[in-house]
């Protein structure tokens, strides 16, 4: 999910070592809900299987991220029963909890934070602990001239906070209201035809200044600043409080187990069965029901249907009757941000100690972060790319790239996970594009017919997290049980 990539920590707001900040019913609730993982998976069938108890299904559910599997909690809770259907051999999505160099990481979205109410409630319902990231940090490095230099942690963040913060300038009248987007459309029409570019070029700010700021809205655009509308940044300010300290914070907490620990904890909860590499390739509505194809050709019938994939992904599945041209046309756009890499590292010999890369747009590498010290004195980092040229499987292009910041810096393993060609994203976080917001946005959040839609790319608070997917969730089956309810 977006948005690991702003995720930079304050010393003051990181840890000595990884320390849990939300209670919990203890140990015993977290080996559940890990033990719960393997148990989902075991119970899941495959395309073509039959479901442990079979249907008839009230609703089919496409996708078994978190904002499919919270709409199946949700229905399960009105009284309707889930088919969950996911093309991949996982659940999760955008979200992906793996292992590497000996500790648990997250591949795709991870954070979490209590000025996102929707995920740090469920954390809380189900007993799961936060937890913030270990060790210590030393150095910013930043772009210099034509290059880089180290710079102490507190002179790189005022120095970066001077020119972050006048970019929002005015976003507390634009939205006043962070979690409903338009209440000021008045104001919002012109700032909507921005680009994160378009933003810049109004600052008129020196080359090394923009410096400091244009890799991050490049990074967050997919590439170029040209591409990602301001007003997706802007309202990730409000939403932050709008301050550089609360927009900063909003990655500095994880979840206890991986982001997977609660999402296996809703998935329990909802009693839907689940059907793994089950992709979807057609959705028919006729005759007061909806049936879904898939890659195999088993198909599959039930009165409702929620899409809870990424946007990107609704043009790969034919819709007959067809959708209308504004959910085509932002499909085929994007909004999940292209060339998305994020990439693991294990490193050492960093003359920068553990430090926060900032380098400016058009670098292969965007902000690179330090997640833990490992017990051989490696570091463990990761960075995000928008190159598609970058071989992120290789530590030695890897390594070559990140010396150009560092150097003598060693890069001994990478693993990454490209989100812009994965079959199942075909994207990564979610940036709008100038003019989506105030144009199909608000449409493309409708159901049609008996096909409702789910994902964080369409939430109307925190659009690209882990938070506006369970939004987008809950939305989705309260608009499901009320055409169930209208058709009774």
């Amino acid at each position: 999910m977006k948005n690991d990539q702003t995720r930079v920590h304050d010393a003051v707001a990181r840890a000595a070592s990884r320390r849990t900040v939300l209670k919990t019913a203890g140990a015993a609730a977290l080996a559940a809900s890990v033990t719960g993982v393997a148990a989902g998976v075991a119970r899941a069938a495959t395309d073509g299987a039959a479901a442990a108890d079979g249907g008839p299904y009230d609703v089919i559910i496409v996708g078994a991220g978190y904002a499919g599997v919270t709409a199946a909690r949700e229905l399960k809770n009105k009284g309707l029963r889930s088919l969950i259907l996911e093309a991949r051999n996982r659940i999760g999505g955008r979200t992906w909890t793996a292992d590497f160099a000996g500790e648990r990481i997250e591949l795709g979205g991870g954070a979490v934070d209590p000025k996102q109410p929707n995920v740090w409630a469920e954390a809380q319902r189900y007993n799961i602990a936060t937890v913030t990231g270990g060790g210590s940090l030393d150095n910013y490095v930043l772009p210099s001239g034509n290059g880089f230099a180290v710079v102490p942690l507190g002179q790189g963040s005022a120095r970066i906070k001077s020119v972050f913060t006048p970019f929002f300038d005015g976003v507390d009248q634009l939205f006043p209201k962070p979690f409903a987007p338009f209440t000021r459309d008045d104001l919002l029409k012109d700032a909507d035809k921005l680009s994160m570019r378009d933003r810049l070029d109004q600052m008129r700010l020196s080359a090394d200044d923009e410096k400091l700021i244009n890799g991050t809205t490049a990074g967050l655009s997919g590439g170029s600043s040209k591409r990602g509308a301001y007003t997706m940044l802007a309202q990730s300010w409000a939403l932050s409080g709008y301050t550089y300290e609360g927009y900063q914070s909003i990655n500095s907490y994880g979840l206890q187990g991986g982001t997977v620990a609660l999402l296996q904890a809703i998935l329990n909860d909802s009693g839907a069965d689940l059907k793994l590499n089950c992709p979807v390739t057609r959705i028919t509505e006729a005759s007061g029901s909806v049936t879904v194809t898939t890659k195999a050709g088993t198909t599959y019938t039930a009165p409702h249907v929620i899409v809870a994939v990424p946007v990107n992904l609704w043009k790969t599945i034919t819709f007959s009757p067809g959708l209308p041209a504004e959910y085509t046309n932002v499909s085929r756009a994007g909004i999940g941000a292209p060339n998305v890499k994020k990439i693991f590292m294990q490193v050492s010999n960093s003359s920068a100690g553990a430090f926060i890369g900032r380098p400016p747009e058009g670098f292969p590498l965007s902000t690179i972060i330090p997640e833990a010290q490992l017990s051989d004195g490696s570091m463990l980092m990761f960075a995000f790319s928008t190159d598609p040229t970058l071989d992120a499987t290789s530590p030695a292009k890897v390594q070559t790239v990140l010396q150009r910041m560092v150097p003598g810096i060693k890069v001994l393993a990478t693993k990454p996970q490209s989100w812009g060609t994965d079959p199942y994203s075909l994207g990564g976080w979610s940036s709008r594009q100038p003019g989506m917001l105030t144009g199909p946005y608000r449409t493309i959040q409708q159901p049609r017919g008996r096909i409702a839609f789910a994902t964080s790319d369409i939430a109307n608070g925190w659009s690209g997290y882990i938070d506006g997917a369970v939004e987008s969730g809950m939305t989705a089956a309260q608009q499901v049980t009320a055409s169930a309810t209208a058709t009774f």
